[in-house]
């Protein structure tokens, strides 16, 4: 089961740099959000 194009994102909360949770609902119908992973980012190789 993956996402495909145009698929509504589900929710999900993370923490923020100053250490408050953020959810992607509370961004919904006020700004756009860009969600970007990069994975083993900072690791050698």
């Amino acid at each position: 089961m993956g996402l495909q194009q145009g698929d509504i994102a589900p929710d999900f909360v993370l923490p923020s740099t100053d250490k408050h949770d953020i959810s992607l609902s509370d961004y919904k119908g006020k700004k756009n959000v860009l969600i970007v992973f990069f994975p083993l980012d900072f690791t050698p190789g």
